[in-house]
């Protein structure tokens, strides 16, 4: 059986992470998604939010758990017997940085691949920080997000306005 993780920040869930997710169940036995918690970092959603959001959206995938772990992914992978981390790239951009993440990672633990899977084109230009971004702002985001992670947001920004 291969176990994959697939981590992020999530924040928020988008469709093209969706879409990786639901792609990847299709490919491997069994994939966590992994919520990454970063105490340095500022997130608009929390770590709890942000897995039971992404609960929600992956709750019909039978294959898939999610989890929120502070510290290398490479560790969790050991520590739950994944040999593959998925990633998803939207451009060359996204691929450089990848790459660099997964030799790093190669590094860190040998036993560990990387897999990527390239974006549909309709989520090449789907970013959670934009999305955040146009909720801000009123700005259309119902092709880029799901009606709950959509309602979130709004939710989020109500209080600021």
């Amino acid at each position: 059986m291969v176990k994959a993780i697939f981590a992020g920040s999530f924040d928020p869930p988008t469709n093209g992470h969706l879409d990786v997710v639901k792609r990847a169940a299709e490919l491997f036995e069994s994939i966590d998604v992994v919520i990454s918690v970063n105490p340095d970092k500022k997130y608009m959603f929390t770590s709890e939010e942000r897995v039971e959001m992404m609960k929600e959206l992956v709750k019909d995938c039978k294959n898939v758990s999610v989890h929120a772990y502070e510290g290398l992914i490479v560790n969790y992978a050991k520590q739950h017997n994944a040999k593959v981390l998925i990633r998803g790239v939207r451009s060359s951009n996204d691929f450089a940085y990848e790459f660099e993440l997964a030799s790093m990672n190669q590094n860190l633990n040998p036993e560990i691949e990387t897999v990527f899977l390239q974006s549909k084109e309709k989520y090449a230009i789907v970013k959670s920080s934009s999305i955040k971004e146009l909720a801000k702002f009123g700005g259309d985001i119902s092709r880029m997000v799901s009606p709950l992670v959509e309602k979130k947001l709004k939710e989020k920004y109500s209080k600021y306005n």
